[in-house]
């Protein structure tokens, strides 16, 4: 079981503030990591940091825009003097916007493109900025992980969300890319992978998937439900055992892939 431990190794999270790569900050601190929790939201990943040492860890907040190679530094400058060099790389900023999303008020061809260049922008700008900055570690010590979040847009797109959807896809592509490009130039040592998280109730889709008001299933959340085979959605810690897996040297001859972790619902063509 020693293979599976990520005890002392300098973790860096991007969107640590929020419900599910928070539940993994929190996770990896109880295994013994040092997390650094990044996000543009400072009291967010300070909420995350304080529990992290209730129990017994260590972590230290940083404020950061994936978008800004400059507060990326910054944070990076943080991590290293308070924590040292930087073993683990999580990329797990992004998300959507409303107004590249399709409905009743807003049709495909009037999407605006700062709309969809935002979302693209976020999800994989957001990745692949912090990788430049946090990997820079891994270069100098030849070893290292990075972890990306994909989706199971990237696999089957859903209907509304095509900037969202085609954002993801580009992660997993990039992730394939760069586990080549690490061992081919830089290290054998260095690994990259993704997971393709299904669905999961976050602060995001809460209440496009239940009713605000009854918590009851939307149309588009009991489609969802209806079509993963465990019928229901995941939890938030039911993406750790993954994580671990991936981040440790039980996975020490895995790179370029990228996990589903969706209760099922990338295998069921809904017959």
């Amino acid at each position: 079981m020693n293979d599976f431990s990520v005890k002392d190794k300098i973790v860096a999270i991007t969107g640590a503030g929020g419900v599910l790569c928070g539940s993994l900050a929190k996770a990896l601190g109880e295994a013994g990591a040092k997390i650094a929790v990044l996000d543009l939201n400072e009291q967010a990943a300070q909420k995350i940091v304080d529990e992290i040492k209730a129990k017994g860890g260590v972590a230290v907040a940083a404020q950061c825009n994936v978008l800004e190679r400059a507060t990326l530094e910054s944070a990076k400058d943080i991590i290293n003097s308070k924590l040292g060099k930087i073993d683990i790389l999580i990329n797990g900023a992004g998300g959507n916007n409303k107004k590249a999303t399709t409905g009743p008020d807003l049709s495909f061809f009037d999407m605006p493109a700062d709309a969809i260049r935002f979302v693209f922008d976020l999800n994989f700008i957001g990745t692949l900025l912090p990788t430049q900055v946090f990997a820079k570690d891994m270069i100098e010590t030849g070893n290292g992980v990075i972890l990306n979040i994909s989706s199971m847009n990237a696999f089957r797109p859903l209907t509304k969300i095509a900037a969202y959807s085609a954002a993801k896809a580009a992660i997993s592509n990039f992730t394939q890319w760069l586990a080549v490009h690490m061992c081919q130039n830089y290290s054998k040592n260095i690994r990259v992978n993704a997971i393709a998280p299904g669905f999961f109730l976050t602060d995001q889709n809460r209440f496009l998937l239940t009713d605000e008001k009854t918590g009851q299933l939307t149309v588009r959340g009991k489609t969802i439900v209806d079509h993963t085979p465990m019928s229901r959605f995941g939890d938030a810690e039911e993406l750790n055992g993954t994580v671990i897996w991936l981040l440790s040297q039980a996975s020490n001859f895995v790179t370029g892939i990228v996990v589903p972790v969706d209760g099922g619902f990338s295998a069921f063509s809904g017959v």
